[in-house]
């Protein structure tokens, strides 16, 4: 991808980025200066870890691929998004012997499920849902060809890929994999790691303070709260403190999308600053920088969410009568971002930017009725600029 390599130099051309921010008593200036790349170390070993999240996030990517395999049993699929450590859910030994789930953290922010665990377990049950509906209602009608009202199959135009869907044209495998971004990445991110809640969590800033490490481990608590936010978007990095971008199907793919945007052009440097930034903050026990570096990310992630919710709208809204197969296909991703938007970040209010009634009622109209095979280019249209003007852009501009 042409946009990895332009990234990739910005980084490189970017060696520095200094924030001045005055301390508590308001008479001195420190210097927080970010390193070239997302690099951090104690007696010269690495202080960067976030093995649970490339975990997880390898354990998506099977998962998803496992959604478009007919031959799987629900429970097979259950399994596999509900992971117990031992279970041979995966073809990977290290995965099947990992504790980690995805659907564990799926909607469990501090910030916005700790005391709403109703909401919570609603979010869950949803991917449940669409997991049963993917075995019960698709997996029968494979050979089918699909019709408003029934599941099935439909073609691409020009002999194009085949894609699987429900009586309403909805692909769930699409819906699933792109709310995992929202339910998984970005609220674990936004909300969660990049909480002052939880990075100032009971004795935290303290032991920061003292460079007390983790009992066993090369970083402070702080540190690795910080690093555990960076991996749910560069985890699956070749070399994630150098990221390339494009190196999963989840939220490193579509900040690379956007990225690749003209109207957007820049976010991804952005918010690696901000990581960088934020993290040698920490270091240099600056905790109004790294707060500043917080928001930044979490706009520039909300950001992302929001242009690809409108951008797959607007793209279903294009071939919506040359190409069905095409258009539910984009539709389908678009309910999945839709869905994400529950998950960013307002700096302003503390709250997902729009409501989760507005979120529900948007996908209650695109699924009305016979879903894609009735939706009308005016409803597409309207929920789009809906959307754009929450976040501060145009449909046209996240269209490109």
């Amino acid at each position: 991808m042409k946009v990895n390599k332009l990234f990739a130099s910005l980084f490189l051309t970017s060696l520095v980025f200094t924030s001045c921010s005055s301390d508590d008593n308001g008479d001195e200036v420190n210097n927080v200066v970010a390193p070239s790349t997302y690099v951090f170390e104690h007696n010269n070993e690495s202080s960067v870890n976030f093995g649970g999240q490339t975990t997880r996030i390898k354990m998506a990517e099977e998962f998803i691929s496992a959604l478009l395999d007919n031959t799987r049993t629900e429970e097979e699929l259950d399994a596999m998004f509900a992971h117990e450590e031992g279970a041979l859910d995966f073809s990977d030994a290290d995965l099947n012997n990992s504790d980690k789930s995805i659907r564990s953290k799926i909607a469990a922010s501090s910030d916005y499920f700790s005391t709403n665990t109703t909401a919570s377990i609603a979010i869950k049950e949803n991917f449940d849902n669409w997991i049963n509906a993917q075995v019960t209602e698709v997996f029968p009608k494979w050979d089918d060809d699909a019709v408003a009202g029934s599941a099935g199959k439909i073609q691409q135009a020009g002999g194009g890929s085949t894609r699987y869907v429900n009586g309403k044209g909805l692909e769930y495998n699409q819906a699933i994999a792109k709310s995992i971004i929202g339910g998984l990445m970005v609220d674990q991110m936004l909300n969660n790691y990049l909480s002052t809640a939880v990075l100032d969590e009971g004795t935290n800033v303290a032991d920061n303070d003292a460079g007390i490490l983790v009992d066993g481990k090369n970083y402070t608590n702080m540190e690795h709260k910080w690093d555990e936010a960076y991996g749910y978007l560069y985890g699956n990095e070749d070399n994630p403190a150098l990221p390339e971008l494009g190196k999963d199907s989840f939220l490193n793919k579509y900040v690379a999308s956007v990225e690749a945007d003209s109207d957007f052009t820049g976010i991804a440097n952005d918010i690696y600053e901000a990581f960088k930034l934020g993290r040698a903050a920490i270091v240099a026990k600056d905790y109004a920088v790294r707060d500043e570096q917080a928001e930044i990310i979490r706009e520039k992630v909300s950001t992302v969410i929001a242009v690809r919710s409108v951008y797959y709208l607007q793209s279903g809204k294009e071939t919506l009568e040359s190409d069905k197969a095409a258009a539910f296909h984009g539709l389908s991703e678009a309910i999945g971002f839709i869905n994400s938007l529950r998950f960013t970040r307002d700096n302003i209010t503390n709250s997902s930017v729009i409501d989760a009634t507005t979120i529900d009622g948007y996908l209650e109209t695109l699924m009305a009725d016979n879903g894609f095979w009735d939706v009308t280019p005016a409803t597409l249209d309207q929920i789009s600029d809906e959307i754009a003007a929450a976040f501060g852009f145009t449909k046209e501009q996240a269209a490109n």
